[in-house]
């Protein structure tokens, strides 16, 4: 038996026969875009400011990391953010000080995807300004659930120390990070 198609099954066969160089298309504006989070995290964390007392930088990248997630959305900031820490983890020179490696504070580069994740839906969410404020500091604060955690068990130190060491100074900047983010995230009606 001879199956026919009609116009309308011939214009999908022909969409369907179509749809891998769409594919890659869209698979190289996702790569690029990635891409451009994970510049923008490794050049904008550069801004960085070493405290003697830890070894801990101040560093703009956890802002980044909470930009890169509201231009980009959730999906992609957590990418850009991962795909620094693998580069990172494999020696290019992507962290602070054009550093890389694994070291005591990586756990923070870990967080990143964290923050941008969570950054991410705030910006595209109808909450009002209390509210947002409240999730991006939520977001910001995301980086210290694993940097403060990699940072005592990197150091041997006890939870005290690790808090005192990889929380506690940053927790302004944090503050005023949020504050920074709610602000330039408000949909403009």
């Amino acid at each position: 038996m001879i199956k026919k198609t009609s116009p309308a099954t011939g214009a999908a066969a022909v969409a369907t026969a179509a749809a891998p160089s769409s594919r890659l298309a869209l698979a190289a504006r996702e790569t690029a875009l990635i891409g451009v989070g994970t510049t923008a995290l490794a050049l904008i964390g550069q801004i960085s400011l070493p405290l003697p007392f830890t070894p801990v930088p101040v560093t703009l990248g956890s802002l980044a990391a909470l930009g890169v997630g509201a231009v980009l959305g959730s999906r992609r900031g957590i990418a850009s953010s991962l795909l620094l820490a693998a580069l990172a983890a494999v020696g290019a020179p992507v962290l602070a000080g054009w550093s890389s490696g694994v070291t005591a504070s990586f756990g923070y580069v870990l967080g990143y995807a964290l923050a941008a994740g969570l950054a991410g839906r705030v910006a595209r969410s109808d909450a009002g300004l209390p509210t947002r404020f409240a999730l991006m500091l939520i977001a910001s604060s995301s980086v210290f659930v694993p940097g403060v955690i990699w940072l005592k068990i990197a150091l041997g130190v006890g939870w005290g120390k690790a808090v005192a060491l990889g929380l506690t100074p940053f927790l302004v900047g944090d503050v005023l990070k949020a504050a920074f983010m709610t602000v330039v995230t408000v949909k403009r009606r």
